[in-house]
């Protein structure tokens, strides 16, 4: 093959492993694509809830056509027995002539030892096939495996001086139906969607993918200290259909039971400077499974996030009205007194998105 083919095909091998974006933690969202001869013999990406393995998919659906050909992979094939056996093996089984791999994998378990694995077994390996967009794809599982904390991606919804809601409270709608549904599209692309107690009181959201089609729903998580929260609410009432997990401070005990009697799966956290310590409830998330969460708010945990320095992603949606000082901010106060404090982030993407506009942003190194 010519680099040029290695490149396409590990894209479609990337397009497909997105597929399983937000459905198959606490795995890796893997793409595997078979090709014979130039014919795409196979193709295949981690199924829902992580098992089979994407190649194990591919090798399937090829059958014999999988002897002499190359697989491209996403992510380095496992090497190590789990519920499955290890994906590296199954490669050197179905008769693969040769693997191009677009990034290894950090987890103890594997980490150079599936790539050993082919080649021990006589199998041309190729590595770095479009890595940058592998590591991109991989990073919540990454880090996961190497932070101990999924990757945090915050978004926010404001007007254009920084506003969430009026002081009032009234906040629907700020942005506009297509924000709204690209915001759905981007809940289904994460494990969960976080919220703090506050947008709970408030707004009593069921955090769910809606309109989308998406058969397999987000965890739902709640960051509260105190459990100052309703008991009779949206997520109460549907956590034993989609699951909630709450974040709660080791002190809030006797306010656990109307939760945990619904079916709410309870995380004590450390508490810091009176708050959920973030840091802490993302090791919880982690611990459990987790590797990408969507963060919506509302200003308080936003602001903790931030002052943690774990938000790997911002998404911001502005929208083209002003509310004045009086208005509810998208951050709470943050004690910044000087900006070489302040948190920085590098512009990636601008989009108009109906009436508004989307800004992506990455946390600066």
């Amino acid at each position: 093959m010519t680099p040029d083919n290695d490149e396409r095909y590990m894209r479609l091998a990337l397009s497909m492993g997105r597929r399983g974006m937000g459905r198959v933690w606490p795995n890796p969202a893997v793409g595997c694509v078979l090709v014979n001869d130039g014919i795409i013999v196979g193709r295949g990406r981690t199924a829902d809830g992580g098992r089979p393995h994407a190649e194990a998919v591919a090798i399937a659906q090829a059958g014999e056509r999988a002897r002499g050909a190359t697989a491209y992979v996403s992510l380095e094939p496992c090497a190590h027995h789990g519920k499955t056996p290890p994906c590296a093996n199954a490669l050197v089984e179905a008769g693969i002539a040769r693997v191009a791999v677009a990034c290894t994998d950090p987890d103890p378990r594997v980490a150079g030892r599936g790539i050993d694995i082919l080649k021990s077994a006589g199998i041309e390996v190729t590595t770095g096939v479009c890595e940058a967009e592998a590591r991109r794809d991989h990073a919540g599982f990454f880090s996961r495996i190497t932070q101990s904390r999924p990757w945090v991606t915050l978004k926010l919804a404001c007007t254009l001086d920084g506003r969430i809601a009026t002081a009032t409270g009234e906040s629907k709608w700020i942005t506009g139906p297509e924000a709204r549904r690209m915001v759905h599209a981007q809940r289904a692309r994460h494990d969960a969607v976080m919220v703090g107690a506050g947008t709970v009181r408030a707004d009593d959201p069921s955090l769910t993918v809606r309109d989308m089609g998406v058969s397999v729903q987000p965890v739902r998580v709640v960051v509260s200290r105190r459990m100052d929260l309703p008991d009779d609410c949206d997520l109460t009432r549907t956590a034993k259909d989609i699951p909630v997990w709450l974040c709660h401070g080791e002190d809030a005990t006797s306010r656990l039971a109307p939760w945990h009697d619904a079916g709410v799966k309870m995380l004590p956290c450390k508490v810091e400077q009176g708050r959920v310590s973030v840091t802490s409830a993302l090791s919880a998330l982690a611990e459990n499974g987790l590797t990408r969460v969507f963060c919506e708010g509302g200003g308080t945990l936003a602001a903790s996030l931030l002052l943690a320095n774990v938000v790997d992603e911002l998404i911001v949606f502005s929208a083209g009205m002003g509310i004045g000082a009086e208005g509810m901010p998208a951050l709470a106060a943050m004690g910044i007194d000087t900006l070489s404090d302040a948190p920085r982030f590098d512009l990636t993407e601008v989009t108009q998105v109906g009436a508004d506009v989307m800004s992506r942003w990455s946390r600066r190194a």
